[in-house]
């Protein structure tokens, strides 16, 4: 009798120790449900970081390219041999009236380039006709003209007296104006015609 008991009284206490001991632990979560894995978007820092390397690595090595060609003599021959010609025809051409010419020129560019990238492009795009290549072709030649205009302005000033007299340069200005707009009428003709042949293409086609 003594012996269960005692054995009785010793289950007890084993069931009060593992009681206790599963109260002390965390409560039990019930496992939840997966939902949908987020996809990571594509970290462009990085991207940004490989790009700027790339064109820092460009930069370095066209100035490196740079440094040894300046340091090298068959460079030097060919540069000279490029530049001397140019250098002596400038010589030959540094009087006034070359230069009067060369504005002139330049003015014509600007200004009938300038136009038809405007006002041509409005015309044509009337008639629903529209070419990327015209217009590059046009912006090309307006800053090729705008650059020679300074050019041609600097080297006057520097070698003939064509920019110390008004009359020459007021002169070259206003035949250059009259020039560009012709040139700018003639351009807007043959990009409409461009436009009206290539419409009937297209409507033979369809």
């Amino acid at each position: 009798m003594f012996s269960r008991h005692w054995i009785l009284a010793a289950a007890f206490s084993v069931l009060l120790a593992g009681g206790a001991r599963l109260s002390a632990q965390e409560p039990f979560e019930a496992p939840r449900e997966a939902g949908p894995v987020a996809t990571e978007a594509p970290a462009e820092e990085p991207l940004k970081e490989r790009a700027e390397d790339a064109l820092q690595d460009a930069k370095q090595q066209a100035e490196k390219i740079a440094g040894e060609l300046d340091k090298s003599p068959e460079a030097r021959k060919v540069t000279a041999g490029i530049l001397q010609p140019i250098y002596r025809l400038a010589e030959h051409l540094a009087f006034p009236l070359f230069h009067w010419v060369a504005f002139t020129v330049m003015a014509t560019g600007v200004v009938s380039y300038s136009l038809q990238l405007v006002l041509a492009k409005l015309v044509v795009l009337t008639r629903l006709g529209f070419s990327p290549a015209e217009i590059l072709s046009d912006a090309l030649g307006m800053v090729i003209s705008l650059i020679g205009l300074v050019l041609t302005t600097q080297a006057a000033a520097e070698n003939s007296s064509f920019t110390q007299s008004p009359a020459s340069v007021l002169s070259a200005t206003a035949v250059g104006v009259i020039c560009g707009f012709i040139f700018y009428r003639w351009g807007q003709a043959q990009e409409v015609q461009a436009t009206i042949a290539r419409s009937r293409a297209a409507a033979m086609k369809s």
